[in-house]
């Protein structure tokens, strides 16, 4: 038996399913690791048969940006969760969608740290579902977690006052064993967090301009455009990953940009595909932020890893490429992504600063306890520390303003990651060493990449919130593995 088969068969012997083929992964060190997310029929970004995807010739879209209206002191947002149709493929044909106020995804929600928040939604869908705030520091029961369902029909507010730094985050459905069908379906959308500092530093942030969102997923389609998801239970066990990319919902777009410094706030909402982001030409690039915050200095970058969930921040400079072209691509697979066109004179200018902030940082001998995280599977379930996820169990019960270091396991020959809810948290270890831990990983996250058969450490604080009754989650994002049990619940008090 050769190693692909004895690890899929392994695989599947972990978890009591019959054995298929399988993908491996290695270390995201340096966003130069290899990348689960090459397994599946993606390898070429087909398009499902549509012929989308012979040459890039659909606009690239930018997601509406919502700034709000203020009602007593307080910024107003109204998003309507709705079905909807739309055209993703060639031919005219459509697609039945769910969107957030449109036929898919979602406005992008656009907040400044310390301001008092409204978040008003609305559910026209047939069904329940949640709305989690991905990144956002706010009280539990304001998280949209398993336990904030909005039925359909009702409506749900989340009310919270902004306490967190720069950074690019996102709202999703949170419905316990539905995620994974509801994210595919549509249901997405950014939230950028603005600050002092982020204003003050001379960087592109004209939205849509030079300031660009990319919302990456993968999908399949059936022969009469309808999505295509039936994960069988070996593709539960990997995770379910698409044959076709969308960017903000668009099969490879085509992108016009102004010769000069241009941003990226990049997002993997795909629902497991583990992506190494680059460019065709190979050009380099600087990563400025990870999931929450700035990092200290930028990094530069000819490759990029990114789990699900994760974002980045990243500044290319095309500044000297007018009448150039490039493509931006999942180099783990071959995927090509977008087209930029450098074709338009910069009417703007910025220069990206060698120093971006500073971060506050936890020191790792005041902490009072260490909690182990063993990510596992059995019979068919995913486990985190022989658990299978039960919403009437706390898990978990965490002091509120106490230091803590988390060890978080993989001790599976599959790719996981891990996310908590509602913090921040930098990273330690990767593998038992600091140097293992990639420079564009040092900054604060909400989601760490762990392959096959390893181990990340990392130090967090819980604030500001407690509740005694009401929990958080802490999770795998692959979606397919959140959704079969791999989850967990823990209350601050």
């Amino acid at each position: 038996m050769n190693r692909r088969l004895f690890l899929s068969a392994s695989i599947a012997a972990a978890l009591g399913l019959s054995a298929c083929g399988s993908s491996s992964s290695t270390n995201n060190s340096g966003g130069s690791g290899g990348s689960g997310g090459s397994g599946g029929s993606g390898g070429s970004g087909g398009s499902g048969g549509s012929g989308a995807d012979a040459v890039f010739k659909r606009p690239f879209k930018i997601p509406d940006e919502l700034t709000g209206s203020i009602k007593n002191g307080r910024i107003q947002y109204d998003l309507t969760l709705q079905t909807g149709t739309s055209q993703f493929l060639d031919n005219n044909i459509n697609t039945p969608t769910w969107g957030i106020n449109g036929d898919y995804l979602g406005p992008t929600i656009r907040l400044k740290n310390g301001t008092a928040v409204d978040i008003h939604f609305q559910n026209t869908l047939s069904e329940a579902t949640t709305m989690h705030g991905h990144g956002m520091h706010l009280p539990a029961e304001m998280d949209g977690g398993v336990h904030q369902i909005i039925p359909a029909g009702q409506k749900w507010t989340s009310s919270y006052t902004v306490k967190q730094r720069a950074s690019t985050n996102w709202y999703h459905p949170h419905m316990m064993g539905k995620t994974a069908e509801h994210v595919l379906r549509g249901l997405a959308g950014l939230i950028i967090i603005d600050d002092n500092e982020s204003q003050s530093l001379d960087l592109p942030k004209r939205y849509g301009v030079d300031d660009i969102p990319v919302i990456v997923q993968d999908r399949r389609f059936n022969a009469d455009g309808s999505f295509d998801y039936n994960p069988s239970r070996p593709e539960i066990m990997r995770g379910w990953k698409g044959d076709t990319y969308l960017i903000n919902g668009v099969i490879k777009p085509y992108l016009d940009l102004e010769a000069k410094q241009i941003r990226f706030r990049i997002l993997n909402a795909s629902n497991s595909r583990i992506y190494k982001f680059g460019f065709t030409s190979g050009r380099s690039f600087k990563q400025i932020a990870t999931d929450n915050s700035f990092l200290e200095s930028p990094v530069e970058l000819t490759e990029l890893v990114l789990s699900p969930a994760e974002r980045a921040e990243i500044v290319v400079d095309f500044s000297a490429d007018k009448g150039k072209t490039d493509i931006f691509k999942d180099k783990s697979g071959g995927a090509e992504l977008f087209k930029v066109n450098i074709n338009q004179d910069a009417t703007v200018t910025t220069k990206l600063p060698d120093y971006l902030t500073i971060l506050p940082t936890l020191d790792a001998s005041s902490a009072v306890n260490t909690r182990s995280f063993t990510l596992s599977g059995r019979m068919g379930q995913f486990l985190i520390n022989g658990k299978s996820m039960d919403k009437n169990v706390i898990n978990e019960t965490i002091p509120v303003n106490a230091i803590e270091i988390w060890e978080v396991t993989n001790n599976m020959p599959m790719d996981h990651n891990f996310h908590i809810h509602a913090t921040h948290f930098q990273l330690l270890e990767r593998n038992g060493s600091f140097s293992n831990v990639a420079l564009n990983e040092r900054a604060y996250k909400d989601t760490v990449y762990i392959p096959p058969r390893e181990s990340v450490k990392f130090i967090v604080k819980m604030t500001d919130y407690t509740s005694s009754t009401i929990p958080y989650m802490y999770h795998c994002h692959i979606l397919e593995h959140e959704d079969n049990g791999m989850m967990g619940q823990f209350a601050v008090v």
